[in-house]
């Protein structure tokens, strides 16, 4: 049983499909087929059961492909380990996408000037997603939203953000004084879509102060949201980050009165890999952005 099986397997079950696998390891389909092929008649049994549009893994295959995890992962951190010089390497952060476009690249301009021979690899995508990715290693830190429910991983709050009412500029609330809750207890709110987060923080803070957002539309991006506010289609609540990027004189960004609905933003790790120094640093980088926050 070689390595290169392994990883192959573990490419296979990840796309379901033969075809894919081979495209994502460099291998013809029928290269792929063979070492997975070896691998079966090593155990003396299939690793995978054959369907129409797609293979699944058979009993068998699936104690494999668990314990192939294990030490491709182990594997995967000695090397990290014997290679570490603190200055180099490959630090891959994920954030979901209401975080992405307005922490990250700032973030990763200012690390990238203090350490120039780092490479960052940077993923966007929801928070399910992202604890899949922590958890399995293919991610070194991703930056999400409190809360976060799934056991095995480290979450260490970075700092809490305000999120504000936005609304089209003819909109009545755009010139009033002060905004309560009561002001909008009653409005259309467009939201994203139920896989984000951030609609969670809304309704939950809805919730507390004994309303229920009412959804109009939904959206699977902020800025879109944005676009929809400002065409008066509805309110929302939208997080400080996505303001201070928002130079469209069509929308109005206010505070809502009294204690104001917000977000914590934190850091997700896997405590059970091995995280090289550059990674570490990284880590601390994004501390001090919430140090001086």
């Amino acid at each position: 049983m070689e390595l290169e099986q392994l990883r192959h397997l573990v490419k296979v079950a990840e796309q379901e499909n033969f075809t894919r696998a081979a495209e994502l390891a460099g291998l013809s389909q029928s290269a792929l087929s063979r070492s997975v092929a070896r691998l079966e008649e090593e155990l003396g049994q299939p690793i995978f059961e054959r369907q129409s549009r797609k293979v699944a893994l058979t009993d068998a295959g699936r104690l494999l492909l668990d314990r192939a995890r294990i030490v491709l992962t182990m594997l995967d951190d000695v090397t990290a380990e014997i290679a570490d010089n603190g200055r180099s390497g490959k630090v891959r952060v994920a954030a979901i996408p209401t975080i992405a476009p307005y922490f990250l690249p700032e973030c990763l301009r200012s690390f990238h000037r203090l350490f120039p021979q780092a490479q960052l690899i940077v993923l966007e995508d929801t928070t399910e997603a992202l604890l899949k990715k922590v958890t399995d290693g293919e991610v070194d830190i991703a930056i999400g939203a409190l809360p976060i429910g799934t056991k095995y991983v480290e979450v260490e709050p970075l700092f809490e953000e305000e999120l504000l009412l936005v609304t089209g500029r003819e909109h009545p609330l755009a010139a009033k004084p002060s905004v309560c809750l009561a002001d909008i207890a009653e409005l259309p709110f467009v939201l994203l879509g139920e896989a984000h987060c951030l609609s969670d923080n809304v309704v939950s803070f809805c919730r507390q102060h004994s309303f229920h957002p009412v959804s109009v539309e939904r959206t699977s991006q902020l800025s879109m949201v944005q676009e929809l506010v400002a065409l008066g289609h509805g309110v929302s609540l939208i997080p400080d980050m996505a303001r201070a990027r928002d130079t469209n004189p069509a929308r109005v960004y206010r505070s809502l009165s009294g204690p104001p609905p917000t977000r914590t933003v934190a850091m997700i790790t896997n405590p059970y890999r091995y995280h090289s120094q550059i990674v570490r640093k990284f880590a601390e980088h994004l501390r001090g952005l919430r140090a001086a926050s």
